[in-house]
């Protein structure tokens, strides 16, 4: 018998299924802002995960993301999670890689289609704190935010056109005063969890249960 799944997951995430869901998979995608507010965003994929009915598990497309998946659980359902620290690591294809680029180049603000699409950028951001505050306090919080950060790299994930926004960030780290570069993506741990292949990239919560840190500390 076909599992039937709902997946619930962060527009930016959303951008990367390339109509890759299986026929009948259910979708719950939330708004982008929500990982700003962890605790907001842990409600609201409770209230999602408890007006979910029929399925044989429920995916989240989201990592632990300030530990607003920790605690989640379904009384009926498995709860499946990328093991990643954060959607970056979804975007990258693992959180060893993601770890791996952390290492090689520590102060990195990452850029995917979906981020620049919803305004996730640090230049969309810069341009609304000075329509909201003027130039001189947006000055000041920028660089209150972004004084850690030396690159802005663009997660290629696909092979398909993806000019335009490549060329978006290469002007928005000019204009940031940032390094850019390409870094190569890759879509497989999304792929892996909506064909059901739950290895230890995964924490696999059972029905009545909940995840905890240490569930994605293992492996």
């Amino acid at each position: 018998m076909t599992k039937r799944y709902k997946l619930i997951a962060c527009m930016t995430v959303a951008d990367e299924l390339d109509g890759s869901l299986p026929e009948g998979t259910e979708t719950a995608f939330l708004e982008f802002g929500l990982h700003a507010f962890p605790d907001k965003l842990k409600v609201t994929l409770q209230e999602e995960i408890d007006r979910t009915e029929g399925v044989d598990a429920i995916l989240l497309g989201y990592g632990l993301c300030s530990m607003a998946t920790l605690g989640l659980n379904s009384p009926n359902c498995i709860l499946v999670i990328p093991k990643v620290h954060d959607c970056i690591g979804i975007f990258l294809g693992s959180d060893r890689r993601y770890k791996e680029e952390i290492q090689q180049a520590p102060g990195t603000y990452y850029l995917t289609k979906g981020w620049i699409e919803h305004g996730g950028d640090p230049w969309k951001v810069y341009e609304r704190w000075k329509e909201e505050h003027g130039e001189r306090m947006a000055d000041l919080l920028y660089r209150k935010t972004m004084h850690n950060y030396t690159r802005l790299a663009f997660i290629r994930t696909t092979d398909e056109e993806q000019d335009t926004y490549i060329s978006y960030a290469q002007s928005a780290a000019e204009k940031l005063g940032l390094k850019h570069e390409i870094v190569p993506g890759n879509r497989e741990i999304l792929k892996k969890m909506l064909a059901g292949e739950w290895d230890e990239d995964f924490v696999v919560i059972e029905p009545g249960t909940q995840p905890v840190l240490t569930d994605f500390l293992k492996g």
